[in-house]
């Protein structure tokens, strides 16, 4: 059973409470804190879901994200108080939801999101980086069969600039592997690069053949 734990982000004055269980951010509380601002226009949770395009959304998110009963779109807490009570919504419609406060908050609810992608991008590159560095006594490396490798393990294929396409899930997958596999080189545990290739290999067959 996976531990939740409630992660306060911040974007612009507000707390944004996301949960490490399933990834669900707490409408309520933003909304709470929004509606707490002198000079906002005041905004009622009831009011987003009566909108067409809402409903709309979510019919085409519970395609295309795969989801399969209406828990993993948005849940409702019973409560009363505290971090866990309110509505929670899945990372995409919290999106939605954000951006529907007020055109201004769009703004910062976009570049949000975009910045959160590039730390993302930045860290995959430079734990990258680290990985490379760790193999400078190794002999006989081919670097595009390492990059080729990760790939296949992160993304379950390879092509040129796969990386530029990735999600934030995905950048934080290939920056834990690559963490990991460094690891493993520094302590001694992969000694040659054939080694490596071969730790890569029984990674991908763990997450990507086993029945």
């Amino acid at each position: 059973m996976k531990t939740n734990v409630v992660m306060v982000r911040k974007m612009q004055n507000f707390d944004i409470l996301q949960r490490t269980k399933d990834g669900m951010f707490n409408a309520t509380k933003l909304l709470g804190q929004w509606n707490g601002v002198k000079n906002n226009p005041q905004r009622d949770l009831g009011k987003f879901w009566e909108q067409d395009n809402v409903k709309e959304f979510i019919n085409v998110m519970t395609v295309e994200e795969n989801l399969h009963t209406p828990l993993e779109v948005y849940v409702k807490t019973r409560a009363s108080r505290g971090e866990n009570a309110g509505t929670w919504m899945h990372p995409i419609l919290f999106i939605k939801f954000a951006m529907w406060l007020n055109p201004k908050f769009e703004y910062f609810v976009i570049k949000f999101v975009y910045d959160e992608l590039i730390k993302f991008r930045h860290s995959a590159v430079d734990n990258y980086k680290g990985l490379t560095s760790a193999l400078n006594n190794f002999e006989n490396v081919d670097y595009v069969k390492l990059a080729t490798g990760l790939n296949y393990i992160v993304f379950s294929e390879h092509y040129a600039g796969i990386r530029q396409t990735a999600s934030s899930e995905q950048l934080k997958d290939l920056t834990a592997l690559q963490q990991q596999l460094a690891f493993s080189i520094r302590m001694g545990y992969i000694r040659r690069f054939d080694q490596l290739i071969n730790e890569i290999r029984r990674i991908y067959e763990m997450k990507h053949l086993t029945f």
